[in-house]
C-alpha cells in the first residue's frame, strides 16, 4: 500500500529553500505543494522549478489551504515570529529555519501557543540530523576518548561589509550570532547534553549595532568548557573538536554541514564520511513528518527545550556584548 504523500508549503522561496526543495526529491512520500511570497515571479518561479502545484501572494491563503499538511520557514529570522504564529493560529504544523525566533521570550510564547493548539513546531536545526552526527553520538556514548573536558569550535568567513545586506541590517535581526554561532552553541549544547553554568562574551559591534564578531566561553558542570568564535571579518578553520581525557572527535571543516569526522585516540586515528542523500536537509524534513504522522507536538531530537536553551544561550550572550534589537 503507497502511502499518501506528505504536502509542503514553503514560506520564503530564497537561497535556504532551494536546499529544503531539492531534498524533498528524494523522500518519495513527499512533494512541494505550494509556494508564497510577496514578489508573485519568485513564488511562480520556484514553484515552476520544482514542481509546487499552486503558488500564493498572501501568507494568509496558504495557512488555510486544508491539503497542505506542513509549512516550512525559511525567511530572515526577524520574520519568523509572526509567520509562525500565523501558521499555528490556522492549525498548521511548523517546521521553521533557525534561530526559531530573535529571543527566547518569542520562543516560549510560540512553544506555548503551539502546545495550546494541539500543534507540531520544531525549529530547523538540520546539522543535528546529519549521518556523521549519528556516528559521533555512537563515539561519544561509548566513551572511547573518555570523559570530555573541553569543546573548541568556529564559524566564521569573509563577509563583505555591507551594511544593507541581511547579515548586517539591524531591522533584520542581523548579526553573527543569530546566523552563524547558533550552530556552536547548539552542538555544545548537544555534546553536553546540558546547560552551561557561566558564560563569557565579548564581541565588535558595527555602526548598525550588529555583532560581526563574537567570542564566548561557556562553562559548564564538573570544569567543562567550551569556547568559540564566530566572524563576518575572517575565514576560520570552521571546524568543531571534541576533547576528552583519552583522546577527541573532529569534526571537520564546515561542520554544521559536513559529512566526515575523525576520531583519535591513543592508540588509533580513523576518519570516516557519511554522505547525505540530497542536500542534508532532508533527515530533519522525514524527523518532522514521522512526528506531525504519529500526532507529536515536537521531536525529541530537536525539542523545544533545547530550542528554548539555545535562545537562552543566545540572549545571555546578547545580553554581555550589549547588543539589543530597536524592535525587542
Amino acid at each position: 500500500m503507497t502511502m499518501e504523500k506528505f504536502r509542503w508549503g514553503l514560506i520564503g522561496p530564497g537561497r535556504i529553500a532551494e536546499n529544503f526543495a531539492q531534498a524533498l526529491t528524494v523522500i518519495d512520500d513527499a512533494e512541494l505543494y505550494a509556494v508564497v511570497s510577496r514578489n508573485k515571479q519568485r513564488a511562480i518561479s520556484f514553484a515552476d522549478k520544482y514542481s509546487a502545484k499552486t503558488t500564493y501572494q498572501q501568507y494568509s491563503e496558504l495557512v488555510v489551504d486544508d491539503k497542505i499538511d506542513a509549512v516550512y520557514i525559511a525567511t530572515p529570522h526577524r520574520f519568523h515570529y509572526e509567520q509562525i504564529k500565523l501558521c499555528l493560529e490556522a492549525g498548521k504544523a511548523v517546521l521553521c529555519e533557525k534561530p526559531l525566533t530573535v529571543n527566547a521570550a518569542q520562543s516560549q510564547e510560540l512553544m506555548n501557543l503551539a502546545k495550546a493548539q494541539g500543534v507540531f513546531l520544531m525549529e530547523a536545526v538540520w546539522t543535528r540530523f546529519l549521518p556523521i552526527y549519528g556516528r559521533v553520538k555512537t563515539w561519544l556514548d561509548s566513551g572511547i576518548i573518555g570523559e570530555v573536558k573541553s569543546l573548541d569550535s568556529n564559524f566564521g568567513f569573509c563577509v563583505p561589509r555591507d551594511l544593507d545586506d541581511r547579515m548586517y541590517n539591524h531591522d533584520l535581526a542581523g548579526g553573527v550570532l543569530l546566523d552563524m554561532g547558533i550552530y556552536n552553541v547548539t552542538i555544545s549544547q548537544w555534546v553536553y547534553g546540558e546547560n552551561p553554568q557561566s558564560i563569557q562574551a565579548s564581541a565588535l559591534l558595527t555602526e548598525t549595532d550588529v555583532d560581526e564578531h563574537t567570542a564566548v566561553n561557556m562553562s559548564y558542570s564538573n570544569g567543562r568548557h567550551s569556547q568559540f568564535t564566530c566572524s563576518f571579518l575572517v575565514k576560520h578553520r570552521n571546524d568543531f573538536c571534541i576533547y576528552g581525557t583519552k583522546g577527541h572527535i573532529k569534526i571537520h571543516d564546515m561542520f554544521w554541514c559536513t559529512s566526515d569526522a575523525t576520531l583519535v585516540t591513543e592508540t588509533e586515528k580513523l576518519t570516516i564520511s557519511e554522505p547525505f542523500r540530497a542536500t542534508g536537509f532532508e533527515y530533519e524534513i522525514e524527523e518532522a513528518m514521522s512526528c506531525i504522522r504519529a500526532g507529536l507536538l515536537e521531536s525529541s531530537i530537536i525539542s523545544h527545550a533545547d530550542t528554548l536553551a539555545t535562545m537562552t544561550v543566545m540572549d545571555t550572550i546578547r545580553s554581555q556584548i550589549g547588543q539589543k534589537y530597536s524592535f525587542e
